[in-house]
């Protein structure tokens, strides 16, 4: 998927989008799909190649044991693989804060449904006066968080017409990047 397209189509000609900033954690391979961590270096070093106006940043993975209750004991708990990432959120409402003090944007639209990254919304919204924009992943069959939409000027979902007309060139121009056949 090429972001910066499928924006521009959500968004509409009347709007000038300036930059998108992707952020994201790296995955790590596991047993269970050795392969992903090649999956996604090939999609970031797409979108770095097609799309000088994308810039990603990251955010890491945990991965740790831990012992849950057990929905139907006994025993009593279960040991899993709790994958978490951390960075990604924090450094959005970092950005989204900033580019505001700097007088970057007049709208930002937000990619996400995290409900951690309200506050960041609401001081946008309140001491610097911008436009907000909320795009929910999975929406309409996904409910937006409340939080978030309680800041929003508009939300919109992401209809699958706009997901297929916004795929990235394949292979990427002036590249040897092609899209994985399991794709």
């Amino acid at each position: 998927m090429d972001p910066y397209k499928l924006f521009q189509k959500i968004l509409g000609s009347q709007n000038n989008l300036l930059k998108v900033k992707y952020f994201t954690a790296r995955v790590q391979p596991s047993t269970k799909d050795p392969g992903v961590k090649i999956r996604q270096d090939t999609y970031l070093r797409a979108l770095q190649s097609h799309n000088p106006l994308i810039e990603l940043y990251y955010g890491h993975f945990l991965r740790h044991e831990i012992s849950m209750e057990h929905s139907n004991p006994p025993p009593a708990t279960v040991k899993v693989w709790k994958n978490e990432e951390k960075g990604s959120d924090v450094n959005l409402a970092l950005h989204l804060l900033n580019d505001a003090w700097l007088n970057n944007y007049d709208c930002a639209v937000i990619v996400s449904n995290d409900s951690d990254l309200a506050e960041s919304l609401r001081m946008v919204k309140e001491q610097h006066k911008k436009l907000i924009g909320l795009i929910t992943p999975g929406a309409p069959q996904r409910k937006t968080s409340r939080q978030l939409q309680q800041y929003a000027d508009f939300v919109k979902p992401v209809r699958a017409w706009a997901l297929k007309s916004s795929q990235l060139p394949n292979p990427i121009p002036g590249t040897n990047i092609h899209k994985p056949p399991s794709w």
